[in-house]
């Protein structure tokens, strides 16, 4: 009797990570066992970095809120803390787009935030 050896289903799992694999560099893309170490590092790196993103997006954002805050004459500790006073529920993505796109409107929130401190 003939020997099985699993092939089809062994070439079918090769098909799949090589495919996977294309546009890797060297013989991350060309060998089955260098791909398959790749595909899985690549996929840890995928899920720590999805991760990764809202935080640089969240520092971003607070970077370009301080600029602006700072150009009015506030830190932004100030104006998170004002606006929290004021009783402004806008979130960091939101400040962060009205302080580049909306500078007219950026200004009166930074005033609401400064009314609300001194009082």
């Amino acid at each position: 009797m003939v020997r099985a050896k699993n092939g089809p289903a062994k070439l079918a799992r090769h098909k799949r990570v090589m495919k996977a694999a294309k546009g890797y560099r060297g013989a991350r893309s060309k060998q089955y066992r260098t791909a398959k170490t790749q595909l899985l590092r690549s996929g840890w790196y995928a899920y720590r970095d999805r991760r990764q993103r809202k935080r640089d997006m969240r520092r971003l954002w607070i970077i370009r809120i301080n600029a602006a805050a700072r150009a009015r004459g506030m830190r932004y500790g100030e104006l998170v803390h004002g606006l929290s006073k004021a009783g402004i529920a806008l979130d960091r993505k939101q400040l962060s787009e009205m302080a580049i796109h909306d500078a007219a409107g950026f200004d009166g929130v930074c005033e609401q935030a400064k009314a609300a401190l001194s009082s």
